[in-house]
């Protein structure tokens, strides 16, 4: 698995809903990332300031930037999600750092 250089690369993450099993795990770990929509499946939300709401980006491949802050949450969702639909790619060249097809 490639590790990122936190300093430098802007990290993004997208869900592959048609993977997500609707756990929510990925929610408890990271609410500022993703969330549980309507549906059941889990999506990504871009980050806000605080105090505002964040909308949920449903469209397929949807992508939100990770804050560093919040990445280990996000690795530990990619880590325990049963799915496997968690994608975590450096933004610079969409390599993928976490998740099933990280190297």
């Amino acid at each position: 698995m490639t590790v990122p250089n936190e300093a430098t690369d802007e990290l993004e993450v997208w869900i592959d809903q048609d993977l997500c099993t609707g756990d929510g795990i990925c929610a408890q770990y990271a609410p500022d990332v993703f969330e549980l929509d309507i549906d059941g499946l889990a999506y990504v939300k871009p980050p806000v300031a605080p105090g505002e709401e964040a909308d949920l980006l449903t469209e397929p491949g949807a992508t939100a930037p990770i804050p560093l802050p919040l990445l280990r949450d996000v690795t530990d969702s990619v880590k325990d999600c049963p799915g496997q639909c968690i994608h975590v790619r450096r933004v610079a060249d969409g390599t993928e750092v976490y998740g099933p097809e990280a190297a």
